[in-house]
């Protein structure tokens, strides 16, 4: 008799910039042994690969075609999944640049950019079961409304706007807080809001094992029930 696998898990995390989603959802992945995906880190991949070949987030056209050309794959770093875009994997400090800071959320706002995107996140769950995971926890402004809609578990962080720049800040980060915070919920297509029905948590004065300390109870009693 064959026993089938137990399904995949996927717990959704959305928010604005220095919200506590990645501290948390690295976290997450290692206690309960699921791949972690930033999707900030994919549209931040795509924007340094679009900075490299010259193309403008003004010149429609020139980003359509661009970003039909895309060719990805995923590069396992630990537990955390890596985009590769033709074969190569964008350095980290390429990726937090601040040109690439400065130009990430309007690259991001162009809806053929997030469609060229959408498979290609959606597919980290076939990654997760390649290799074993118990599932995934990604990250990223539209993944409980738009990737992962029916996710087991979607959270939406929030916190103060000078709170989270003073954590950027401390981060060494170069992001303008209320800037990226305007353009990525302002944009037409998939902006950054809390999901109907997707758990609020402000992070404001939660320290970051509190985050985590919130976000795992659900998940481990669904688990314990299993």
């Amino acid at each position: 008799m064959t026993v089938s696998a137990p399904p995949i898990i996927i717990i959704a995390i959305d928010g604005g910039a220095a919200s506590g989603k990645s501290t948390s959802s690295k976290v997450l992945a290692e206690r309960f042994h699921l791949l972690h995906v930033d999707t900030g880190s994919f549209y931040r991949g795509v924007t340094a690969e679009f900075l490299r070949l010259g193309v403008s987030a003004t010149d429609a056209p020139v980003v359509v075609a661009a970003a039909a050309a895309l060719r990805f794959g995923t590069k396992l770093h630990g537990r955390s999944a890596q985009m590769e875009i033709g074969g190569r994997v964008v350095p980290d400090a390429e990726i937090r640049s601040r040109i690439v800071n400065e130009n990430v959320s309007h690259f991001a706002a162009i809806p053929e950019v997030r469609a060229a995107l959408l498979a290609y996140q959606r597919g980290q769950v076939d990654v997760a079961r390649a290799h074993h995971f118990r599932g995934v926890v990604m990250e990223g402004r539209d993944i409980g409304s738009v990737i992962f809609p029916d996710a087991d578990f979607r959270f939406f962080l929030h916190a103060d706007p000078t709170e989270r720049a003073r954590r950027r800040a401390n981060e060494g980060g170069h992001d303008s807080i209320a800037e990226r915070d305007r353009i990525d919920s302002t944009r037409k297509t998939a902006p950054l809001s809390c999901p109907v029905g997707a758990v609020s948590i402000d992070t404001t004065h939660l320290t970051a094992a509190q985050v985590v300390e919130t976000l795992a109870a659900p998940v481990s009693a669904r688990l314990a029930a299993r």
